[in-house]
């Protein structure tokens, strides 16, 4: 579970993140980023209604989204904000894939700390 240092709640928060982010999309989620004010990493998830009708199954894919960036969390450069965003395709995708392709857009957006960091 994340902290709540480590949360993205507010509205304007988000909407900072996409006027201002970088973004990044493969065929299951999206990415967007920007740099926050504070010394840490905060993220943000959203899964719509067009993912799925069903709470059930939008709550599970944030649980996994939400697992599998904590797992990472370490390796991100401090002083980001980053927002992952399902896109309906997730729904029927293996967990192992998707942590492959949130660690891909994670790495093309350059948000793992370099060796000098």
């Amino acid at each position: 579970m994340l902290d709540k240092k480590n949360r993205i709640r507010l509205k304007k928060e988000f909407d900072h993140v996409f006027q201002t982010g970088q973004s990044f999309y493969s065929g299951i989620l999206g990415v967007k980023t920007a740099n926050n004010k504070e010394n840490n990493v905060r993220l943000g998830f959203l899964v719509g209604l067009k993912v799925s009708k069903k709470a059930v199954d939008r709550n599970k894919i944030k649980r996994q989204l939400r697992e599998i960036s904590s797992q990472e969390l370490k390796e991100i450069k401090n002083g980001t904000d980053i927002v992952v965003i399902a896109l309906p395709s997730i729904l029927k995708t293996d967990f192992e894939i998707i942590k492959k392709s949130l660690k891909l857009a994670f790495k093309k957006l350059n948000l793992y700390k370099t060796k000098n960091d």
